[in-house]
């Protein structure tokens, strides 16, 4: 099965250009009519639909209500100072980083420069 993503409403649409450049699928909230999807229901259409979410929601970092091992993923971008340029880098940080790890059934908490992984069996690594 080829990973595909999912980008959340807050994320920019022209983020999913760099997943793309690497051969992965991508959709948005937006052009899916999704937008105003509260996170219980846009989680389940993830699952359901074996997509990796992309987000800057800090809600989906929560892994007692958001198990990562339900999901193909969940990618959390952070950044001190939040730009549409500085966090379509952090996509093109995680493009570069697919190419080695996955992010099915993990939580990536993705930073400038860093990856921090939450591991099913709670052993994290950077």
């Amino acid at each position: 099965m080829t990973l595909r993503f999912k980008l959340d409403e807050n994320a920019d649409p022209r983020w999913r250009e760099p997943l793309e450049r690497a051969g992965f699928g991508v959709s948005t909230v937006s052009e899916e009519g999704l937008r105003g999807t509260d996170d219980e229901r846009l989680a389940e259409i993830c699952c359901a639909s074996r997509l990796c979410l992309v987000t800057a929601d800090l809600d989906f970092a929560q892994i007692l209500h958001y198990p990562p091992e339900k999901y193909a993923g969940l990618i959390v971008l952070r950044h001190r100072r939040p730009t549409v340029a500085r966090l379509r880098q952090l996509v093109e940080q995680v493009a570069a980083a697919l190419t080695s790890q996955s992010p099915v059934g993990r939580l990536w908490i993705v930073e400038p420069g860093r990856i921090r992984i939450h591991e099913p069996s709670g052993q994290d690594q950077d």
